[in-house]
Formats: C-alpha cells, sequence, structure tokens
C-alpha cells in the first residue's frame, strides 16, 4: 500500500463563522469519513491556521505563507491506497469536498 496526503485548499471564506448546529454537523461529516475509511486513513490530520512563518534557505525567517488566498492549504490527512485510484475514491468523500474546496492528493515518496 502507498500512502497519499490530502492537501485542503481553503473554500471560499464566508463572513460569519458556523454557528455551533453547522459545526457539530460538520464534526459529524468528518467522524463518519473517519469511521468509513478507519482502514485507509493513517493521520486524520487537522486543520490549519491562516498564519505561520517561513525559514528561506539564508536564515531569515519571515510571516507567512505569502500565497494568494486562494491558494492557502486549510488541512491535511495522511491515508494509505493500492494506488491513486483508489486514494481519490477515500477523497472523493472526505468531508471537505462537499463544502466547495480542492483537494490535492500527492503520493509519499517512500524514502524514509
Amino acid at each position: 500500500m502507498a500512502k497519499f496526503l490530502l492537501i485542503y485548499r481553503d473554500p471560499a471564506v464566508s463572513a460569519a463563522p458556523p454557528s455551533p448546529e453547522e459545526m457539530q454537523a460538520c464534526l459529524s461529516l468528518w467522524g463518519e469519513w473517519f469511521q468509513k475509511f478507519a482502514t485507509a486513513i493513517v493521520d486524520g490530520g487537522d486543520g490549519l491556521k491562516h498564519n505561520g512563518r517561513v525559514l528561506k534557505a539564508d536564515g531569515i525567517v519571515t510571516d507567512g505563507p505569502y500565497v494568494e488566498a486562494k491558494e492557502i492549504i486549510g488541512g491535511f490527512s495522511v491515508i494509505q491506497a493500492d494506488d491513486y485510484d483508489g486514494a481519490v475514491a477515500v477523497a472523493r468523500e472526505c468531508p471537505i469536498s462537499k463544502f466547495g474546496g480542492p483537494i490535492e492528493i500527492r503520493e509519499f515518496a517512500g524514502y524514509t
């Protein structure tokens, strides 16, 4: 089995935060996805805050990330599958896809 990184791009940011009911519904979707693909999900991952730091090759640290808002990584998960088709099948049912966020699927190189 190969390991894949699912990279979640932030969907369009809404003006208002979700209500407690909306947040509970979202968490329920994630719980269902984790349960359905328990054997494939290696690390459920987490969401990422919008701020961060960038360590440049010269050792300078700056505020970041500095990418276009549409490219901000909102979170990740690590899964395992036989191939890309299997990884896409797991990603297709990920709750992020239900909220309009794209999912980038990348296979680990296996160096470690």
